[in-house]
């Protein structure tokens, strides 16, 4: 069974950090494309980072670049976003994604993935 578990969410003071961990199982994590997504409240899906596998590279959104960093750990199985400095408009329900099969231009593509998490929420407020 394919799964990915999020966790690491909850509420931090504008300025924080916070690190959210997304574990994997049921297929096999270092050949896929790792991905972070957030949707905040009334508000369409956003792309927010990925582990872009067939070239060991990162992309971040402009939103989050120099704030958030993405990282993977293969031997576990995880995909880390290590968040600084956040603010209040970085509230979201944070979920992960996983794809096999996805090129430079379909990264941003929800439809592009083939696994995804359940989310876990981040809230930003004093």
């Amino acid at each position: 069974e394919v799964q990915l578990v999020e966790s690491g969410g909850g509420l931090v003071q504008p300025g924080g950090s916070l690190r959210l961990s997304c574990t994997a199982s049921g297929f096999t994590f270092d050949d896929y494309t790792m991905t972070w997504v957030r949707q905040a409240p009334g508000k369409g899906l956003e792309w927010v980072s990925s582990v872009y596998r067939a070239i060991t590279s990162t992309y971040y959104a402009d939103s989050v670049k120099g704030r958030f960093t993405i990282s993977t750990d293969d031997a576990k199985r995880t995909v880390y976003l290590q968040m600084n400095s956040l603010k209040s408009e970085d509230t979201a329900v944070y979920s992960c994604a996983a794809g096999s099969r996805l090129i430079l231009s379909t990264l941003r593509s929800a439809n592009a993935y083939d696994y995804w998490g359940q989310g876990t929420q981040v809230t930003v407020s004093s």
